[in-house]
């Protein structure tokens, strides 16, 4: 009879341009030294801030049905940022019977010590974060302040080009694609050249018969 626990890892890389081999190479000797057999690996790459993931998903679906025993990680961040977010999928994982095990922090939440543990971690990577948003707003504050332009540059159109083009009968698609624009900068610039419709001039008013009969020579 096969007595090892079931264990899943969950790996993350905030980008496609990096790797979650280093993070699968390090929890499969984890898993070796304490006999665990790996049922199935998730990977991720998206924002640990992202509740929502892919794999995360496809692992609590799979959690949920019962078909692993411990989850382990490379370090608690990969699964969350949020201590909200880190701290309502351990509580499912609790219910469910599930051990939490973070490599970097050598945590296991199979204890009441390590489950505080791993929660004062999460604060403090949660704290870590906000710390580095707000430094980012700080600079674009300061960079405001002293003048700096923020953001994209401003659009520069041929406004004149783009008249011509559209009377020589180019489409309002071919217009945005010969000029590099948006199709709703195309409309707006031409509804902007659009001549205003010609004022109507006033009638004087019908002459009635009795005013003709007054001017009638005698």
């Amino acid at each position: 009879m096969n007595t090892k626990k079931r264990a899943a890892f969950y790996l993350r890389c905030s980008t496609v341009d990096q790797h979650t081999e280093t993070q699968e190479l390090d929890l499969r000797q984890l898993a070796a030294q304490r006999g665990l057999e790996i049922v199935e690996v998730y990977p991720d790459y998206a924002s640990g801030a992202k509740a929502s993931r892919p794999a995360l998903d496809r692992m609590m679906a799979a959690a949920r049905r019962g078909k692993f025993d411990v989850l382990l990680v490379w370090a608690s961040d990969r699964l969350a940022r949020s201590v909200t977010h880190f701290l309502a999928v351990l509580d499912e994982l609790n219910h469910l019977g599930i051990e939490f095990v973070s490599f970097r922090e050598q945590l296991d939440t199979g204890g009441p010590l390590g489950r505080a543990v791993v929660v004062i971690i999460s604060a403090i990577a949660e704290l870590e974060r906000n710390l580095i948003i707000e430094r980012v707003k700080a600079g674009l504050r300061r960079a405001k302040a002293e003048g700096r332009r923020l953001g994209r540059p401003p659009l520069t159109v041929d406004r004149e080009a783009v008249i011509h083009d559209r009377q020589q009968g180019m489409s309002i698609s071919q217009l945005a694609k010969q000029h590099g624009i948006a199709e709703t900068t195309v409309r707006r610039l031409l509804k902007q050249v659009q001549p205003a419709p010609p004022k109507t001039l006033s009638q004087p008013p019908p002459q009635t018969t009795e005013n003709t009969a007054s001017l009638s020579p005698l």
